[in-house]
């Protein structure tokens, strides 16, 4: 039995290591940031539906509403990634460095990543369930740290722009 056991076990491990190299391989060290953004899809929608069920509001084209925004989603981000990848590529061959702008694509997933959690946060206390106020507050706060991180980014390309 316990040969078994670790037969299975090996199986299980192997497996896990062949998806997080592969994931690490395709999407670098931070593919752990796109897998959490998953599971916060996940766990948005089906907040949400649990919700839409105990208001009796279930209604399959909400639902089907709701899974093509988190695909759409996953290609905002998809192209928040691509654009700033091909701009950083085009100024390498004009010789000129903006490998700042790659911040875009982290920037987009940031957000994104809050919008979730908000709207997971939101599902839950309209179900009844009683949210710690400090983790409401804390995504509020941290929503308005990248905002003005964006703001004062757009501010100084604005300056350097007049000049």
């Amino acid at each position: 039995m316990e040969e078994e056991f670790l037969k299975v076990f090996n199986k299980v491990a192997n497996s896990i290591s062949i998806i997080c190299t592969t994931f690490t391989s395709i999407l670098g060290v931070e593919w752990t940031l796109f897998a959490g953004f998953l599971v916060l899809n996940i766990f948005d929608y089906i907040s949400g539906t649990i919700k839409s069920n105990m208001k009796k509001e279930e209604n399959s084209s909400k639902g089907l509403i709701g899974i093509v925004k988190k695909i759409c989603y996953w290609i905002l981000i998809g192209i928040s990634f691509l654009v700033t990848y091909l701009l950083v590529q085009l100024g390498n061959k004009l010789n000129i460095n903006i490998e700042f702008i790659m911040l875009f694509g982290w920037f987009t997933l940031a957000c994104l990543i809050i919008n979730e959690a908000r709207s997971i946060i939101e599902n839950f206390i309209e179900i009844g369930i009683k949210v710690p106020m400090f983790l409401k507050k804390g995504l509020e706060t941290y929503e308005n740290i990248i905002k003005n991180a964006i703001d004062k980014f757009n501010n100084n390309k604005n300056d350097s722009n007049l000049k």
